[in-house]
């Protein structure tokens, strides 16, 4: 099987008449991470989403090799329905290569059994999160984008996130985590995003 490897050439993404980054590339292979910083409004969202060939970039090239995993902040659960049910539609769609007890395991790490017969609309913002962390897991994929992993977590589930990366990378996958907070994972590169002047002249 093919290694996994993420690539950008020259990225330049633009938002209206403003310019987010520009000359921007990067490399990353199997059992590699990347934290991509910056302020907010600097792209890094925008910089998930050109990886994920969800959005076109103004200018530069994506290069990838191995499946995706996405993680951000519009998952599709439905509201209306308790959540072990939602998150068995995505176990459906994805077509998890798991077992029932893996699939057990992943539920009790995640500190979601509880949360199972709980209708979405009532979960926090913290709670969806870790329902999110939990369909990542069953996808199985190789490359994780990850925007804004830690938003609404408290600290052990923080801990728990940065164990999941190193755990991830440690088997021959690949991270790229898009975040204004810290996260620690051992060996973590880190690529900072510059505040750029409006405007589209390059």
């Amino acid at each position: 099987m093919e290694a996994p490897r993420l690539a950008a050439r020259d990225l330049a993404c633009r938002r209206g008449e403003r310019l987010l980054f520009r000359g921007l590339s990067l490399e990353l292979s199997g059992g590699q991470a990347l934290h991509v910083t910056g302020s907010n409004g600097t792209g890094k969202s925008s910089l998930i989403r050109i990886l994920a060939r969800l959005l076109r970039p103004y200018a530069g090239e994506v290069e990838r090799s191995g499946t995706i995993g996405l993680l951000d902040q519009t998952m599709a659960l439905d509201e209306h329905l308790p959540l072990g049910r939602a998150l068995a539609f995505w176990r459906r769609i994805d077509r998890w290569p798991d077992r029932d007890d893996a699939t057990g395991e992943r539920v009790g790490q995640l500190g979601l059994r509880d949360l199972m017969d709980v209708p979405v609309r009532y979960l926090s913002t913290g709670q969806r999160k870790r329902a999110a962390l939990f369909r990542l897991l069953g996808q199985g994929a190789d490359i994780w984008l990850l925007d804004e992993p830690l938003n609404g977590l408290d600290r052990d589930a923080v801990a728990l996130v940065e164990a999941l990366v190193a755990q991830h990378i440690a088997s021959g996958g690949l991270a790229l985590v898009a975040s204004h907070q810290p996260i620690a994972v051992a060996g973590m590169a880190v690529l900072h995003l510059p505040d750029y002047a409006p405007g589209v002249d390059a």
